[in-house]
C-alpha cells in the first residue's frame, strides 16, 4: 500500500486551501494530490468529481500560473481526482506566500528559508548572496593572517599566492561580485559574522544526564579559525585529561581524540545550513558528546551512503572552497570515514549518526569525563587532596573535605537539597553535584525516591 510521502498527499474532499499543497509540490520535486482518499490511502470517493475536473485546472493556473494534470479516476466504483503537479524551475507563490513540500508536510516559508528557496531556484547558494554596507575596511586582519599561515603550511597555496592584500585575496577566492562582498567572505573572514548571518556561532554546554546545564559558552568569530577555537575551548574547559607517564614522558589521556572532534566540528561549520539562523550546538555529558547542526543533505542521502566512499556535495561551495584552500578540509567526502577510524584507533566505540532531511547529529561515546575524579575546581581543596582523597580514596574509602561536609549534612537532614548544601558550605552548585555523584559511585550514599520528593540514605560510616 502507498503511504503519504514527499510526493504524495491524500484528501477526502476538496477545499481551496489545498492550493497551498499544489504550491508546495511545485516548489519541491513535484507530486500528486489525490482527492477522494482518506489518510490511510483508502478510496472513499467524491460526488463532485466532474465539476472538480472542470474547475481545478483553471483555478490552479489562475492563482499560481501552474499547469497541473487533473484526472478523474475510479476504483471499486468510487470516483476520485488525481492532481499531478510538476516541479517548477522558478519559485511559485500562492496569494503572495511561498510553500514547500518537505517529507509528508507542507511548510510556509519565510525569512532565511524563503531566501534559500529563491536562491536555489535561480542557481544561487546562500553563501553567494552579495552584501551591502560592508567593506574590506570593516574586517580585522587576524583571520586573513590565519588563512595565509594554514594555506601555506598545507601547501594548498604557495607563498606567492598569499603574498597579496586582503582585498586581492578575497577576489582570488571568488568571494566578491560586482564590487560587493559575498556572505561567504563574511562567514570565513569577518570577526563578527553573526551581524550579517544570524546563528553564525557555536554553542557549547555541559549537561547532566537529566539535561540540566551546568555551564556553557557561545563562541563566535571568523570561520577560518573557529574549529581551532572550539576544540581548544572544549579540551581546556570541558574535558579532563588523566595524566600518566611512560618512562619520563608525560601523557594526557583525554575522553576522545582531538583530531576526531576537530574533524566533526569542521564538517559542521562548512556543511551547515546558514539560512536557518540556528547555531551549531555541542552538548557535552560525562559519557558522550553530541554535535548537532542544521543542514540540507542531497535528495536520497542515506547513512550507509555517507559511511561509504561518496562524492562530496556541499551547500556552501564558496565557504568550502576557501576552507579547502586553507588546508582544513578535504574535497573527497572522507570526513565521516576518518572520524570513525580515529575513534576506533583510540579504542572508543564508533560514533552514532542521526540524519534527517534538515539536520545532522553525531554522537561520540567518550571515556568518563567526571570533573571531580581528578581535579576539583576549588583552590582550597587543592590537587593533592583531591588525588589522595579521590583516586586513592576510591580504594580505601577516604573522602575530601567537601565530600565529608556533604555526608554530614545528609546525615543531619536526609531531605536536604543540592542547592541547600551548596549554600551551607559556600560552594558552587556544580561542585556539589560532582561530589555527590562521586559519593554515589563509591557506594557511600544512595538517592531513594524521586528527585524532588526523595531523600538521601548514607549507607556507610567513614572516619572523619
Amino acid at each position: 500500500m502507498d503511504i503519504e510521502n514527499q510526493q504524495l498527499e491524500w484528501k477526502e474532499t476538496w477545499h481551496d486551501e489545498y492550493l497551498k499543497w499544489i504550491c508546495g509540490f511545485a516548489n519541491a520535486r513535484g507530486g500528486s494530490l489525490i482527492i477522494g482518499k482518506n489518510d490511510k490511502g483508502e478510496t472513499v470517493g467524491i460526488h463532485n468529481a466532474g465539476k472538480l475536473l472542470e474547475d481545478l485546472p483553471n483555478k490552479i493556473r489562475s492563482t499560481m500560473g501552474v499547469v497541473a494534470d487533473v484526472s478523474q479516476r475510479n476504483e471499486d466504483g468510487l470516483d476520485f481526482i488525481e492532481i499531478s503537479v510538476p516541479a517548477y524551475p522558478n519559485a511559485i507563490s500562492y496569494h503572495g506566500k511561498y510553500y514547500l513540500r518537505t517529507g509528508s508536510t507542507n511548510q510556509e516559508l519565510s525569512g532565511y528559508a524563503l531566501d534559500a528557496l529563491l536562491l536555489d531556484k535561480y542557481g544561487r547558494t546562500h553563501d553567494s548572496m552579495p552584501l551591502q554596507h560592508i567593506a574590506i575596511s570593516d574586517f580585522w586582519h587576524d583571520a586573513f593572517d590565519i588563512f595565509r599561515k594554514k594555506a601555506e603550511a598545507s601547501k594548498r597555496l604557495t607563498p606567492e599566492d598569499v603574498a597579496i592584500t586582503d582585498e586581492e585575496l578575497l577576489h582570488s577566492l571568488n568571494l566578491t561580485e560586482n564590487n560587493y562582498l559575498l556572505l561567504a567572505a563574511v562567514l570565513v573572514f569577518h570577526q563578527a559574522p553573526q551581524q550579517w548571518c544570524t546563528g553564525a556561532y557555536v554553542k557549547i554546554g555541559y549537561f547532566t544526564d537529566n539535561a540540566e546545564i551546568l555551564y556553557q559558552d557561545e563562541l563566535n568569530g571568523a570561520l577560518v579559525g573557529m574549529a581551532d577555537k572550539v576544540v581548544e575551548t572544549i579540551f581546556t574547559k570541558y574535558f579532563i585529561g588523566l595524566i600518566r607517564y611512560e618512562g619520563l614522558q608525560r601523557i594526557d589521556d583525554y575522553p576522545m581524540p582531538r583530531t576526531a572532534l576537530r574533524e566533526a566540528i569542521m564538517n559542521a561549520l562548512v556543511h551547515r545550513d546558514y539560512s536557518t539562523g540556528s547555531p551549531i550546538q555541542i552538548r557535552i555529558y560525562d559519557d558522550r558528546v553530541t554535535i548537532a547542526n542544521d543542514c540540507r543533505l542531497p535528495e536520497g542521502t542515506t547513512l550507509s551512503g555517507l559511511l561509504n566512499a561518496h562524492k562530496s556535495v556541499v551547500i556552501n561551495p564558496l565557504v568550502a572552497g576557501a576552507i579547502f584552500r586553507s588546508g582544513q578540509i578535504e574535497a573527497w567526502g572522507r570526513g565521516i570515514e576518518r572520524i570513525i577510524k580515529l575513534c576506533i584507533t583510540d579504542n572508543l566505540p564508533e560514533p552514532e549518526f542521526i540524519i534527517t532531511p534538515r539536520t545532522f547529529t553525531i554522537i561520540f561515546h567518550i571515556r568518563n569525563n567526571h570533573i571531580d575524579d581528578y581535579v576539583n575546581e576549588d583552590t582550597d581543596d587543592g590537587l593533592n587532596e583531591n588525588i589522595n582523597g579521590g583516586l586513592n580514596g576510591g580504594l580505601n574509602g577516604g573522602l575530601n573535605e567537601i565530600q565529608k561536609k556533604i555526608v554530614n549534612l545528609m546525615k543531619e537532614n536526609k531531605y536536604i537539597t543540592v542547592i541547600d548544601i551548596a549554600q551551607k558550605i559556600s560552594k558552587p552548585k556544580r561542585t556539589i553535584e560532582n561530589n555527590v555523584k562521586r559519593l554515589q559511585q563509591k557506594g557511600l550514599i544512595e538517592r531513594i525516591g524521586a528527585r524532588k520528593t526523595g531523600y538521601w540514605l548514607v549507607k556507610q560510616i567513614y572516619h572523619s
